[in-house]
């Protein structure tokens, strides 16, 4: 006698252990994926809109035979924002020879124009915009 397979017919019965495995895999595959490409939104979301307060240097100017710096800073902020900004001076070999936090706090205006002066420890060859924080 031949051997018979004992393999159901396929659909009549439901699915079969390795099917319902496998499509609950998918439904936990999908869900874990929409939950981190929320978590990686609400991460983009708050990084662009939680920052307040930005700022460049313009220029700056190294002052020849005194111990300073002017720093030409352009701030841009929300219109209710205050905050500082903290900007330093460097030596040739580049070390820190100064440093100031500036107090950014003009209500009602979204782009600051000001010039700022750095006293140093020693003749200074740049600036540099360290960062900004809000308040």
């Amino acid at each position: 006698m031949a051997a018979v397979g004992e393999k159901l017919p396929r659909g009549r019965y439901g699915r079969t252990a390795d099917e319902r495995a496998d499509r609950k895999l998918r439904i936990v595959g999908a869900v874990l994926g929409a939950c981190m490409l929320a978590l990686v939104g609400w991460f983009g979301y708050d990084y662009v809109a939680g920052t307040r307060i930005s700022a460049e240097v313009i220029k700056f100017d190294v002052m020849e035979g005194v111990d300073e710096v002017q720093v030409h800073l352009e701030v841009r902020k929300d219109a209710g924002a205050a905050g500082s900004c903290t900007v330093r001076a460097l030596a040739e070999d580049g070390a820190e020879v100064g440093r100031l936090d500036v107090a950014i706090g003009q209500e009602g205006e979204n782009r600051i124009d000001e010039v700022v002066k750095i006293r140093t420890t020693r003749q200074a060859t740049s600036a540099e915009l360290m960062g900004c924080n809000a308040a």
